[in-house]
């Protein structure tokens, strides 16, 4: 059901330099001026009809507490829970559609949409897909400038990075690397070290097996079952779980794979697909999962 979220990522992570700079809301001058004016301003400011077109822009706005002026996202929303899920696709966004909520404020994942609905007279913040930890932490905090939420932005990302922190300590110091592979659907597409998952399995003091296999340059290369097995990986994160319906048992009767260590020992590890995507607040979450299931390695 969210197979194609991979192909949006993987669309995004190589347009994200020429996304960069879109989606910056222009501030007023009058935020700047005395402590009274800023109050008034963070007040009368507030959009006060968002629409999000971005599962992970989505738990962004609830965790820094603008979810109450959330009118509408898109039908891949699925947390929180109480986040107004429509019918609006992130995949194919519809300018009518969105502007059909009467938005103040779209939050975007992609710019492709971004200057018909300027065009309407509808602000718009566009914020690809994060490849790193501090892109991440940058983009919770444009959301809380974007909506007033500022003081809120700054206490979350300071959480998240304490919860990083605390977790890394508990990373073994070890010699040598523990081999990890990390799938993101059946087909064996997995994510090298330079994209944001990456990052977190070198900060869980893993080695990506995916950083040997390929001279693809979106950071998302496709591999196959027998190069894996060749591999050997101590570990295995499936992140398809929900797209794909993968677990440990099916990975496990793949041929070959009997004689993986990550299958012997079993350390397949069966990941929430949404939280393995959305590299927002609740990416302490999956960090905290990487690390535990490979503490004992």
């Amino acid at each position: 059901m969210r197979r194609y979220l991979l192909w949006v990522v993987v669309i995004a992570a190589v347009l994200g330099g020429l996304a960069a700079g879109i989606g910056r809301l222009q501030q007023d001058p009058a935020n700047s001026s005395t402590g009274a004016v800023k109050a008034k301003a963070r007040t009368t400011d507030r959009p006060a009809r968002i629409v999000s077109i971005s599962p992970t822009a989505t738990e962004m706005l609830f965790a820094i507490g603008a979810g109450k002026h959330v009118v509408a996202v898109d039908n891949q929303s699925t947390f929180p829970a109480l986040a107004p899920r429509t019918s609006l696709s992130n995949y194919r966004p519809n300018v009518e559609a969105i502007a059909g909520h009467q938005p103040d404020l779209v939050v975007l994942s992609s710019s492709a949409i971004a200057e018909p609905l300027r065009r309407l007279g509808i602000k718009t913040l566009v914020l690809p897909p994060a490849e790193t930890l501090d892109e991440s932490y940058a983009e919770i905090r444009k959301l809380g400038t974007a909506t007033g939420f500022e003081p809120e932005s700054e206490q979350l990302v300071g959480k998240i990075r304490r919860d990083i922190a605390k977790i890394t300590a508990e990373v073994p110091d070890r010699r040598d690397r523990p081999a990890a592979y990390y799938e993101i659907d059946n087909t064996f597409f997995s994510a090298d070290s330079t994209t944001f998952i990456g990052q977190l399995l070198k900060l869980a003091g893993l080695r990506n097996i995916a950083d040997e296999a390929t001279k693809d340059s979106s950071g998302f290369p496709q591999l196959s079952s027998e190069f894996v097995v060749q591999a050997d990986p101590a570990v295995i994160f499936l992140a398809d779980t929900l797209c794909c319906g993968q677990t440990a048992q099916k990975a496990a009767a793949r041929p070959g794979f009997a004689k993986v260590q990550a299958v012997r020992n079993g350390r397949v590890v069966e990941l929430d697909d949404d939280i393995a995507s959305r590299w927002g607040p609740r990416v302490v979450e999956l960090y905290r999962q990487l690390v535990d299931a490979t503490k004992e390695l």
